[in-house]
């Protein structure tokens, strides 16, 4: 299992649900369940709160999610095709070994994350805060990643390659460890990375 950032265990579980009859969590509170191998293909989730859970094996494909918070929970083998997440809270939140592809991010608090090696080849996301998240080595190719905070994150062999990178705050961004190459990018970070790299940018 890959470790969160800092080696900080994941919390424990109290309680855990294998057959949920009525997935519907709007507007419910989960603190501390394991959720294993569940179905939620197609689920619309509004408001719920899940509170240092842990989902191993749980399909979300295609399901949306709207207003709701997933903080400090640890996902687990899970996939996430097509799925959407719109002003969502995931703070402290841990992804290993799970699947993405057409993912979808709207807005939302994703700080302190952690998404090392993921594949999000071709995911889109905008105006989401991930303050210090970890994502080592993970490959944003030709994703869309605009508007986003980046401060103090983990980026350290990431690919961004002909990934839209505009808006986004790029001050972490370290070109000798990090694949640029073909990244769309406005003026502001240009002079951003033209810095990082040691050069002196003035006006003509």
């Amino acid at each position: 299992m890959a470790d969160r950032k800092h080696g900080r265990p994941a919390p424990a579980t109290e309680s855990e649900v294998r057959d949920w009859d009525d997935p519907d969590p709007s507007g419910n509170t989960y603190t501390k369940v394991a959720f294993i191998d569940l179905d939620l293909t197609e689920v619309v989730n509004t408001g719920a709160v899940f509170d240092e859970c842990t989902f191993r094996d749980v399909r979300f494909n295609a399901s949306t999610h709207t207003d709701s918070a997933f903080v400090n929970c640890t996902f687990i083998g899970s996939s996430f095709f097509d799925s959407t997440f719109t002003r969502c809270k995931l703070l402290g939140s841990m992804f290993d070994r799970c699947t993405f592809g057409l993912f979808k991010v709207e807005g939302g608090d994703w700080s302190f994350v952690g998404l090392p090696g993921a594949d999000l080849r071709g995911s889109e996301l905008s105006n989401v805060r991930l303050r210090e998240a970890d994502l080592t080595g993970t490959r944003f190719e030709g994703a869309t990643l605009r508007n986003i905070d980046l401060s103090g994150a983990w980026l350290h062999h990431a690919n961004l390659s002909e990934a839209d990178l505009r808006g986004s705050d790029l001050t972490t961004v370290d070109p000798a460890t990090v694949e640029l190459s073909g990244a769309i990018i406005d003026m502001t970070q240009a002079i951003v990375i033209a810095t990082t790299l040691g050069l002196d940018v003035r006006p003509t």
